[in-house]
């Protein structure tokens, strides 16, 4: 199935476009196999790929998608509709506009620079299918779905959504006219009338299809097409927090590797094992594997799950599975064996899939007549997309299966050939990584990743939002695919005309050697953050006490301290050459208390509350102080409150300074957070992961600033996959110590290299010492 390529700008991570003496960028090498697309929109076979496109010009992306939502009579409908994204503007048809020229929108509207954007799996009409679900971070009420057949499309619509997000940011910042910014923010009435809007402008756009036709989405294929002729690749960094784990290669076999955890076996508390292999298919495509519950598709890869039946599915991100299996190919045993466990996954900010299995009990399916129930190992799946060298279309990913054991059995197994190892559910486990890996291999259609066709053409006036000034807009994108899908609109819309072809050069990414990056540390400069002509203040942090005490030594439970930052790998200075990350330093601000707060609601301006010590007399003589208030989702609801001092005022012109007193929407892009779980279960360390993550991409912040502070409040519970990984890590936080390190990314040279702005570990935390809010 044909898809998208995801575009990058020029000047941004992991490379830079470059033009050639005609004044259009580089192509690819395989000229001979461009072909004409002009018939490409039915079937779309594509050959090549071509990345960039002119800054000037406005992305254009299309393709059938699965329009989902309720009617006004209650019903849910899930009908195929034609996706059509110009910019920050969104149609939606019954028919191909190409195919059909004179067709009307049914729906269209704007996409705001407050969208959020999640990707979810769930049954729809007896099929599962990758649902895209949006929101508007300041009015949730304000949402729609759409869905697709396979996890690369969806992650492909993921990408033009984002886009056309950027292209409304973009609008926004560099000035457009008051109307326009009214018209981006206004609220949208999703039940009322849409205003008519103007032809869009005759111009000559990007346009980048993603999938093929409505025959294809219905078949959901998973033939992804295309040729790859290389099968080198670039393994770049898969975390940004220092671990523990020291793993070592005990076996090979059939290509796969197993390791064990030499760091976890001296706890004694068991064996943390791990199979992994190169794959040669993208991660969608692992991922769509790995959760298809297809007996026949499964039994090819899979002898121990291969028998699976949906018991349960919960909010696009979990579900549970009942599965039965034959023991005579594992034991003696004649009496056949059945099991109940949980699946629970979601998408990192990198691409990077993570499924997590835990065994269960469900009231749908108690223990069975003739089958003896079987506990299965808890275990988790982690897929990770490896970087082609230039001018490859293969895919690649790296598979990881991580599972937990009894150390007697493993210590046998790897002692003596004679072991049984190789008839436990164990090796079961850890077997499927090879199944799956020999699986793809004899699938053609599943190795590889299908290319896309991306038509770059040039207009002599770039389409800027100037050009819609007349268009009488206050429906943001929430109206183009939220309501009864049977609406329509008044408008046609026009397609621009064609001047010339040019394909675009994929850009360069070099990585750096992690094992270098581990010697060079970055301090961050004070003078260049704060304010250099004002002396500092003392800080003295006793004259600070939050409800959460502050930890003596290691030892100490249910307390925070600060540690530094060298437990966290950050951007360099060269990082935009070379893509290398260096070991943090000590922290910019000072953390001098933390509050931990259990309140029947989300609460915002914590900053404001009399009590607070930002309204304390010592507080306020302080230069500045930065409050991060994250706000945890439970029964009760927590709060957990970060309180960061300066000793001395901002630097207006520095980063900080501009994130302090900048807009939401840069603050949104550039507020970062690292997680790691130094010590733990590691199910829950392999959840929450060691990636950094952009908190104002992920969920919604909300931002306040006044006198001598900024107070960030993080709603974790504005994301569904938020929610069940912090529903994960409360189950076991008593037993958890967390290692979190805040810093604003730096995207420009002049920006690097990164600091950490401020850092905190929290050490076994009790929910039960959580202290009531007093308003």
């Amino acid at each position: 199935m044909e898809t998208m390529t995801a575009l990058k700008k020029a000047g941004g991570e992991g490379g830079h476009e470059k033009e050639g003496s005609d004044g259009s960028t580089g192509s690819s090498s395989n000229d001979s196999n461009n072909g004409n697309n002009s018939g490409g929109h039915k079937h779309g076979h594509s050959r090549s790929i071509s990345y960039g496109g002119d800054e000037r010009g406005i992305f254009e992306y299309f393709g059938w998608v699965y329009h989902i939502g309720v009617n006004s009579i209650g019903h849910e409908y899930c009908h195929l509709r034609f996706l059509f994204i110009k910019g920050k503007y969104v149609e939606m048809y019954k028919r191909d506009p190409h195919e059909n020229p004179g067709v009307r929108p049914i729906r269209k509207g704007v996409i705001g620079p407050t969208l959020m954007v999640e990707l979810g799996r769930r049954p729809v009409n007896n099929g599962d299918l990758y649902v895209i679900q949006f929101y508007n971070r300041l009015d949730e009420s304000k949402k729609g779905e759409i869905a697709c057949s396979t996890a690369g499309e969806a992650r492909k619509w993921m990408e033009a959504f984002d886009h056309a997000k950027q292209q409304a940011e973009y609008e926004l910042s560099r000035g457009s006219s008051t109307r326009n910014k009214l018209n981006m923010e206004a609220d949208i009435d999703l039940e009322g009338h849409r205003p008519r809007v103007r032809r869009y402008a005759h111009g000559l756009k990007k346009l980048i299809r993603i999938g093929q036709g409505p025959e294809m989405l219905l078949r959901q294929t998973s033939n992804l097409g295309g040729n790859g002729t290389s099968d080198g690749y670039f393994e770049g960094e898969f975390g940004d927090a220092i671990e523990a784990h020291e793993w070592k290669c005990v076996r090979t076999i059939n290509g796969v590797r197993i390791f064990e955890d030499v760091a976890d076996l001296k706890s004694g508390k068991g064996a943390l094992v791990k199979a992994v292999a190169l794959v040669d298919a993208s991660a969608d495509t692992v991922f769509e594997v790995i959760l298809n519950l297809d007996r026949h598709k499964r039994y090819e890869w899979d002898m121990l799950t291969g028998d699976l039946e949906l018991i349960d599915s919960y909010g696009g991100h979990y579900d549970v599975v009942h599965g039965t299996y034959d023991p005579k190919y594992l034991t003696r045993w004649q009496s056949k064996r059945d099991f109940v466990f949980s699946r629970q996954w979601f998408r990192g900010q990198d691409g990077a899939y993570t499924i997590l299995q835990f065994p269960t009990v469900h009231k749908k399916r108690p223990p069975r007549s003739g089958y003896r129930r079987t506990t299965i190992n808890p275990s988790t799946w982690e897929i990770r997309s490896l970087n082609a060298p230039m001018g490859s279309n293969t895919a690649k990913c790296l598979v990881t299966q991580m599972l937990e054991i009894h150390s007697a059995g493993w210590f046998r197994w790897k002692k003596s050939s004679s072991s049984k190892f190789e008839k436990t559910i164990p090796y079961a486990l850890l077997s499927q990584v090879a199944g799956l890996k020999e699986y793809i291999g004899a699938n053609p259609s599943l190795r590889c990743e299908s290319s896309t066709i991306v038509q770059s053409k040039l207009s002599d006036v770039s389409i800027s939002s100037g050009e819609f000034e007349d268009v009488e807009v206050h429906d943001e994108f929430y109206d183009a695919i939220a309501g009864d899908s049977s609406s329509s609109s008044e408008d046609e819309e026009s397609e621009g005309g064609a001047d010339k072809e040019r394909k675009i050069k994929l850009k360069n990414v070099s990585w750096a050697i992690s094992s270098l990056a581990l010697k060079r540390a970055s301090a961050p400069d004070a003078n260049k953050e704060l304010d250099p002509s004002v002396p500092p203040v003392h800080i003295d942090a006793s004259q600070f006490n939050g409800s959460l005490h502050n930890g003596k030594d290691e030892a100490d439970t249910n307390c925070w301290t600060s540690p530094s930052g060298r437990g966290f790998m950050i951007r360099g200075k060269t990082y935009l050459e070379d893509n290398a990350k260096v070991m943090g330093a000590d922290p910019l601000l000072k953390l001098i208390a933390v509050d931990w707060f259990k309140v029947d609601k989300a609460t915002d301006k914590i900053a404001l509350h009399p009590r607070c010590l930002v309204q304390s007399d010592a507080g306020k003589k302080l230069p500045f102080i930065l409050v991060i208030n994250l706000e945890v989702p439970a029964k009760p609801n927590y709060g957990l409150v970060l309180y960061y001092a300066a000793e001395r005022p901002v630097n207006k012109n520095s980063l900080l300074g501009k994130f302090v007193d900048g807009t939401d929407m840069f603050r949104d892009a550039r507020f970062k957070l690292i997680p790691s779980i130094v010590e733990g279960y590691w199910m829950v360390k392999r959840a929450v992961g060691t990636k950094a993550c952009l908190l104002g991409k992920a969920v919604t912040c909300k931002y306040f600033r006044q006198d001598n502070f900024l107070e960030i409040d993080v709603d974790i519970g504005s994301s569904s996959v938020a929610r069940s990984v912090i529903g994960l890590v409360l189950g076991y936080v008593t037993s958890l110590v967390v290692d979190l390190a805040i810093l604003i990314e730096a995207k420009e040279e002049a920006e690097l290299p990164e600091y950490i702005l401020g850092t905190v570990r929290l050490n076994r935390v009790g929910l039960e010492s959580a202290l009531p809010l007093q308003f």
